[in-house]
């Protein structure tokens, strides 16, 4: 019988796995170099932490959907996440709002609404770089939810939700737990 609501630590780089089916899912080589794709997408936006270059690829079957960063300050749109915009945009692409079977690589992991759109969106797999703990608060919106929450509370019993890809060539490009981060810049605090 499948393992349900299973929430494990594994491996180096603090890997969390959640998903509702007992499945060996992994980090794999070709996770990594869509994550070095995304870093270089994230740092096309910027070269500091105060660029928010946050970046999220959408791949199915080795072929990218979607490639999108952070557009919040170019659109003043609080909701125009990396994440949010790569589902808009795989959408017309893919043919379908469905992106079931699709795997979506985000260098931060998603903040909530992230996490729902994904959901929504049906895609299948999340792998992201640097978690929350690898990071300043300020990149999430809340101190006492976090992506497993939403993940495990959802109907869907399909999602695979991994990190620790690439942690920390991700982590390099924010601010840093410890950071003394300009009060102008702390949009969530």
């Amino acid at each position: 019988m499948a393992a349900r609501n299973k929430r494990s630590k594994t491996g180096a780089g603090a890997l969390w796995r959640f998903t509702h089916r007992s499945i060996a899912a992994m980090i794999t080589p070709t996770d990594r170099q869509w994550m070095q794709r995304a870093i270089a997408l994230a740092r096309s936006k910027g070269s500091t932490p105060a660029d928010t270059p946050i970046a999220a690829i959408i791949v199915i079957d080795g072929r990218v959907l979607a490639e999108q960063v952070n557009q919040t300050e170019e659109h003043k749109d609080a909701t125009a996440h990396a994440e949010i915009m790569a589902i808009r945009a795989a959408g017309p692409v893919h043919g379908d709002m469905d992106l079931r079977g699709a795997t979506l690589y985000s260098t931060l992991q998603p903040c909530g609404m992230c996490t729902m759109a994904s959901i929504w969106a049906k895609v299948g797999r999340i792998v992201y770089g640097a978690g929350r703990d690898d990071v300043h608060r300020m990149y999430f919106e809340d101190r006492h939810l976090d992506t497993m929450d939403f993940v495990r509370d959802a109907w869907r019993d399909d999602l695979v939700l991994e990190g620790g890809c690439e942690t920390q060539l991700c982590a390099s490009l924010y601010y840093r737990p410890q950071d003394d981060v300009p009060i102008e810049e702390q949009g969530n605090i």
